[in-house]
């Protein structure tokens, strides 16, 4: 018996390019930091998908036309995990797009992708360099007017506030800090909710020995005491 023919119709979209996620220890804190953020920003809402360093292919039928955010954000899009994202199938558009700039094609950040990001129709654009080393000044952001993206100026504190997201983004040392503007709550860095979570366990487990401590001395018998 024969076997059936297999048909190929669908085109293989790579979900990788096999380059490491970051290339450096630095701009891999920065990036995890980031989107663990906007991971908690929005872990209550089901319909808003974060992700970074996933491609998303904009051209249905031709796998160059990628590009890969190190952190994005859609509205509307929902969660749910996956291995790209094709613009013709979500028919959803990321709001905003970050890049933290490192030595390998930190060109690109200002040219090549900017444009790109631009002609797709993403509304705001987020650079940060870690180290100020690459891009003056290090900390950026465009946001389209006219189709087209204008640098939007920072604030007094030398933050910028998205619109799109409605938080406060602003660098603290090597790292970005986002704040909700509303209501001004600081989201942490993954270290930082660790070491919260830690200092929280401690102080459990001391107020139960305290307690553990003050119900021993209630049962002491007054000649105990």
């Amino acid at each position: 018996m024969s076997a059936i023919p297999l048909e190929h119709d669908e085109i293989f979209y790579p979900d990788s390019d096999g380059l490491p996620m970051a290339d450096n220890d630095l701009q891999r804190k920065v990036m995890t930091d980031l989107l663990h953020a906007l991971e908690t920003r929005y872990a209550g809402d089901e319909d808003v998908y974060v992700s970074g360093n996933l491609f998303i292919y904009y051209i249905q039928g031709n796998p160059g036309a990628s590009i890969a955010p190190d952190a994005f954000v859609v509205p509307g899009a929902g969660k749910g995990r996956r291995r790209s994202y094709k613009l013709w199938k979500e028919r959803r558009v990321p709001v905003i797009a970050f890049e933290i700039v490192s030595e390998t094609g930190w060109q690109k950040i200002l040219g090549e992708k900017k444009k790109i990001y631009e002609q797709l129709g993403i509304e705001e654009y987020v650079v940060f360099d870690p180290d100020g080393e690459f891009v003056q000044p290090r900390f950026q952001g465009f946001r389209r007017v006219d189709g087209r993206y204008r640098p939007v100026p920072l604030e007094p504190d030398g933050s910028l506030v998205s619109r799109t997201l409605r938080l406060r983004i602003v660098p603290e040392g090597e790292n970005l800090r986002l704040t909700d503007v509303a209501t001004g709550e600081r989201y942490l860095w993954a270290d930082e909710e660790a070491a919260a979570r830690k200092a929280a366990e401690e102080e459990v487990a001391r107020l139960r020995a305290e307690l553990e401590r003050e119900r021993a001395r209630s049962r002491k018998t007054p000649d105990e005491k």
